[in-house]
């Protein structure tokens, strides 16, 4: 991790141990990648095939916090809102 273009976070995971978890762009589509906390070189990004709401919403606060420090466009904004609604419209802002 290290490019502008990725965005990293710890969360704990669904068995209670805590997770990195990073979110790559390329165009206009992200792509999110995991590891345990542990650190160790044998230990390796794992791409998430289907990220959980909570992966997105985390990705958007990121998101909004830099776009308020101008780091980001805010139609990086707009557009990861329309993707979280497409994959769960029940959700609401």
């Amino acid at each position: 991790m290290g490019s502008k273009s990725e965005i990293g976070w710890t969360t704990p995971g669904e068995d209670g141990v805590k997770r990195h978890v990073y979110a790559h762009r390329t165009g206009k589509k992200w792509e999110f990648f995991e590891r345990p906390k542990r650190a160790g070189k044998d230990i390796q990004w794992i791409e998430i095939k289907e990220p959980a709401l909570s992966d997105w919403l985390d990705l958007l606060e990121c998101v909004e916090r830099r776009a308020a420090r101008d780091l980001h466009p805010p139609e990086f904004v707009e557009q990861l809102r329309r993707v979280i609604r497409e994959k769960c419209p029940d959700h609401r802002f």
